[in-house]
């Protein structure tokens, strides 16, 4: 049986007809939905799946259970990666039979920070690495991922990219065992410099021993062609090549490889044998031409004709193999090249949900604290904040690090950040860097918007919520308890649907000497709508009732419910989801449309 999946889905797919007994994973595109649906196929397939804290604490519960005799899969974005750092090279080492997920992002579509590459950790961990094409790949590298981890007692990391865990196609649907490994943890752990070194000679030659299946892998294959020129490719490059190449009228030999680490080089010089030049396309770092490069004694084009930034674009490859082969591009991409221009392509600056709790926050901050103050930014959809009208972040770096930056600039220029930190984002990486303003004794405002959710990423649950991954009821832990027990010097928690009191709550804040915790509540407005929706409920309304030039300030606070025509201020009322704060601004302007509710 046949089966549309995205490539996300399809990871799951292969997991469970692979016999997996356990998921983990933390929320971050493009690998969120990976965990997603775990989350819905759990129970009924008698597996555990959990949201963990972060990557870190992933990573590692996935090989607890491991390690206890259990099929386990962990995924995460690949950010999460470096989070994961940590544990993931001593379990190479430690014979953990994982597989590791990573979803890397070409392109920054959702990953403002950097354009990691992650395939050079499978090089630094030693750690045997696939690259899927498409989903049905993607599902079946995910099994042959298990059974080469199962096999030889290793992490295997399985490396998406954007265009595959979001792209679709047929996947060949298989049965799913009924029966799980039993857990058992087997005792018996040695350290020590002498054992490292001897673990590390055994993972070289779990390497050597690995090699040879890499060089069969059905995975790597060689596509015909004519002429002394041939493509070297992985990933979703390998299908731009094909595109290309037909565009092209062109006929090359492609030598696609999917089993990318260890690097199959026998595969490479038998594929090379008889060719004068080789072109290597792929994403981002020369990761395959460094290989290619130091493996066969051919002219090799690769970065030199291909970009090593951003997300490879199927006009590119065309452009790059034409070069190499001497011949025009398509006369209609020709064409459109001419014609074409950026500024014909309207801007769209990024903006929060009608309602959403985080724009009444930065707009009370705004209004109470000012804009000329340091303020640090951290990852979730409240990063909005650093666009107009806004423009309320100095920095973005990582997971907790609008904490642990803005403590440094306190302690060196004497001025008090202002701190922006989401809920989940905060249970993720704040807490340490929380404990160390507080010991070192810093002066800063940090300020945790508590949505209620994990939003940014699709609406996973967090430690806040009081529910698991898997739907069922947990303890909800509180962050304000959290921030008094690592003895902040101030804690108050604030509601964001009371701009009066939340101004207030705000300039309390940041006047207290020393480290705040201001926790600002207001359940994501999607969240709220979806739950009245599903109750038969409906929520109010808003209008304007009376023109006057005081509304022109609703230009800076920016709800896409709210705009401007003709010279008059409006509600549309399909877009306003009722969250009362442009009243309480406006009181005398706006008031509740006279609707049954």
């Amino acid at each position: 049986m046949k089966a549309l999946m995205f490539g996300n889905e399809a990871i799951v797919r292969g997991a469970l007809e692979a016999g997996v007994g356990f998921s983990a994973s933390y929320p971050g595109t493009p690998a969120s939905e990976i965990g997603d649906v775990f989350s819905k196929v759990a129970k009924e397939n008698s597996i555990y799946f959990e949201w963990s804290v972060n990557e870190k604490t992933a990573l590692e519960a996935a090989a607890g259970a491991a390690f206890s005799g259990v099929k386990s899969i962990v995924s995460f974005k690949h950010y999460g990666l470096n989070v994961a750092l940590d544990s993931l090279l001593p379990l190479t080492y430690l014979e953990c039979p994982l597989v590791v997920v990573i979803a890397d992002d070409p392109g920054s579509w959702s990953s403002i920070q950097t354009e990691q590459d992650s395939r050079w950790f499978a090089l630094q961990g030693k750690i045997p690495m696939f690259e899927p094409s498409d989903a049905a790949e993607a599902k079946a590298m995910t099994i042959k991922a298990f059974e080469i981890a199962w096999k030889f007692k290793i992490p295997v990391i399985i490396r998406m990219t954007t265009r595959v865990s979001y792209s679709k196609s047929s996947v060949t649907v298989g049965a799913i065992p009924k029966t799980m490994a039993t857990a058992n943890f087997r005792r018996g752990f040695e350290t020590g410099s002498c054992v490292t070194i001897a673990r590390h000679r055994k993972l070289l030659d779990k390497i050597e021993k690995i090699k040879s299946l890499v060089e069969k892998s059905e995975f790597n294959f060689a596509d015909s062609g004519k002429g002394g020129i041939g493509i070297v490719t992985s990933g979703v490059s390998y299908l731009y090549a094909k595109e290309a190449l037909n565009e092209l009228s062109v006929s090359m030999p492609i030598l696609k490889l999917g089993f990318t680490w260890p690097f199959p080089c026998g595969t490479l010089n038998s594929f090379a044998k008889n060719l004068k030049e080789v072109v290597v396309v792929e994403e981002l770092e020369p990761f395959l031409e460094d290989e290619v490069r130091e493996n066969v004694h051919l002219k090799v084009y690769g970065k030199d004709i291909f970009p090593e930034y951003g997300e490879i674009k199927p006009e590119e490859v065309i452009i790059g193999l034409s070069k190499v082969l001497n011949r025009q591009i398509p006369k209609n991409m020709r064409e459109n090249i001419k014609t074409f221009s950026p500024e014909k392509v309207p801007a769209r600056t990024p903006l929060w949900c009608a309602g959403c709790p985080h724009r009444s926050t930065f707009y009370a901050v705004k209004k109470v604290i000012g804009t000329d103050r340091v303020f640090g930014g951290d990852i979730g959809c409240y990063l909005l904040g650093a666009y107009k009208p806004y423009a309320m972040y100095d920095f973005i770096i990582s997971m907790g690090a609008s904490i642990g930056v803005s403590h440094g600039i306190s302690k060196v220029t004497g001025k008090k950040p202002v701190v922006f930190i989401g809920d989940s984002t905060f249970f993720h990486a704040g807490i340490p860097a929380l404990i160390n303003m507080v010991y070192n004794k810093s002066d800063a405002l940090i300020i945790v918007l508590d949505n209620r959710i994990t939003a940014m990423t699709g609406h996973q649950p967090n430690p806040g919520m009081g529910l698991t991954g898997m739907g069922e009821v947990t303890k909800s832990i509180a962050i304000e308890d959290i921030a008094a027990a690592c003895k902040a010097d101030f804690v108050k928690t604030t509601n964001v649907w009371n701009f009066k009191q939340l101004c207030k709550d705000v300039r309390e804040s940041y006047e207290k000497k020393g480290v705040s915790v201001l926790v600002a509540k207001g359940e994501c407005r999607l969240l709220t709508i979806r739950k009245l929706a599903r109750a038969g409920k409906s929520f109010p309304r808003f209008e304007i009732d009376f023109q006057n030039s005081k509304l022109d300030e609703l230009q800076e606070f920016s709800c896409p419910a709210i705009g401007k025509s003709s010279g008059k201020w409006s509600i549309d009322r399909r877009l306003c989801w009722g969250c009362s704060v442009c009243m309480q601004l406006f009181p005398d302007c706006i008031r509740v449309r006279n609707e049954k509710l």
